[in-house]
Order: C-alpha cells, then structure tokens, then sequence
C-alpha cells in the first residue's frame, strides 16, 4: 500500500527569524510584530496569503521604477532597491526614507519573499527620534571640506541624489550622508540600525523545507 503524505501548510511560522529579545506586540496569522527595548523601532513579518502585487519582471531597473512610484506618492524616496538570493529563495531588498513632522526622517527598510500564490515580508521602521540631522551635517561639512559637494545657483550640487537616477528630482532625495559607508560612524542612527537589522535578519533566517516545493512568483 502507498502511504499518503499530506502536504504541509504554508504559514507565518514557515519563516523563522533570529531572536531578539524585543517585546512581541502582535502575534496572529498574518502578522508577527516585536518593538526593541527603547521603544523606538518596530520590526515585523507579514504572511499575505493572496497572490504578490508585484510586477511580474526580473528586470531589477523595472523593480526600482515600481517601488520608486509608489514612494514618491507619500513624498519619500529610494535608499536601496536590490535583489538577492535569500538561502536559496529570490528576495527583494528595499529601504526607503519619508519625512516624518515636525523634523527628520522614517526609514523603511524590508525583505520581500514572493510565492506564486502567497508572501513574506520583512518590514522595519525606524524613525528619527530627538535631534535630528546630525549625520548628515557631520558629512556635509566632510565633502564640503573635501570638495565633494559645492554650493551653486540652485543651492548645494552632489548632494541629493536618487541612488539609481541622477536625473530625477522628485520626492525626497537620498543624501550623501545616507551611504552605507558611513552607517559605522553612526552606528545608533535609525538608517545604521535598520541596515543591520536586514543582514542579521539575512544572516540568520531560517524556512520550512516546505516552501521548497512551493512555486516561487515569476518563475
């Protein structure tokens, strides 16, 4: 006689994530939501179980149009659109900044895993708490001392930027100060933090064999 295996369900709890010690604030099916110690950043993992609103493209200058589009509609702007392989599945990575009242930035930082009929998505906020702004006058003054930006009719030159056009000038632009490169000498920024959060998220995920045999989105 052949034995029948019944196929196991895909859920929230078929991704696991490292432990934090943060305080879990919500738990249920759809959504696994911790806050750290300070209370000042949330931290998330979402189960759509419905199919991705996602384009269906690999073409990664699609995807940055796609998620720039979106941003640009709550006045944000693009930190970081890439691609990468996740443990052996396609992931999305994306930051993104919006200003936040009365002063300062939100950073959006998230992991984005697709299935054909459902996903995952890692979601970090981390705002700018109290004085705000003193990354990005520390290195303003570098690059101005260095050369690297200048002052010009229109203001400063080479400092605001989309990551990937340097030719749009909508929403609110990444600066230089925003680099990863400077993540280290701002370590308890809320852009640092969330950046860390990502690789240590992606240093030490872990999926159900399950999601193995499950189709993947655009495949």
């Amino acid at each position: 006689m052949f034995k029948l295996f019944k196929k196991k369900k895909i859920t929230i709890n078929s991704i696991s994530i490292p432990n934090l010690n943060w305080e879990k604030i919500e738990d249920n099916k759809s959504v696994k939501r911790w806050v750290n110690p300070e209370q000042t950043i949330n931290l998330s993992l979402n189960f759509f179980n419905l199919k991705p609103n996602l384009p269906l493209t690999n073409d990664i200058d699609e995807l940055r149009v796609f998620y720039r589009d979106q941003i640009v509609n709550y006045n944000g702007g693009l930190v970081e659109v890439e691609t990468l392989n996740l443990k052996g599945f396609n992931t999305i990575k994306t930051v993104f900044k919006i200003p936040q009242e009365p002063t300062g930035m939100v950073y959006l930082a998230s992991f984005t895993i697709a299935f054909e009929d459902y996903s995952f998505v890692f979601k970090i906020q981390a705002p700018e708490i109290g004085v705000t702004g003193i990354r990005d006058s520390v290195i303003l003054e570098k690059l101005l001392g260095e050369e690297k930006i200048t002052f010009g009719d229109e203001g400063l030159e080479g400092w605001f930027n989309d990551p990937y056009d340097s030719e749009l000038k909508e929403g609110t632009l990444m600066n230089k100060s925003e680099e990863k490169i400077y993540d280290e000498q701002f370590p308890e920024h809320p852009l640092s933090i969330a950046r860390a959060l990502l690789q240590r998220i992606e240093s030490e995920i872990s999926f159900d064999k399950g999601l193995e045999n499950v189709k993947k989105f655009n495949s």
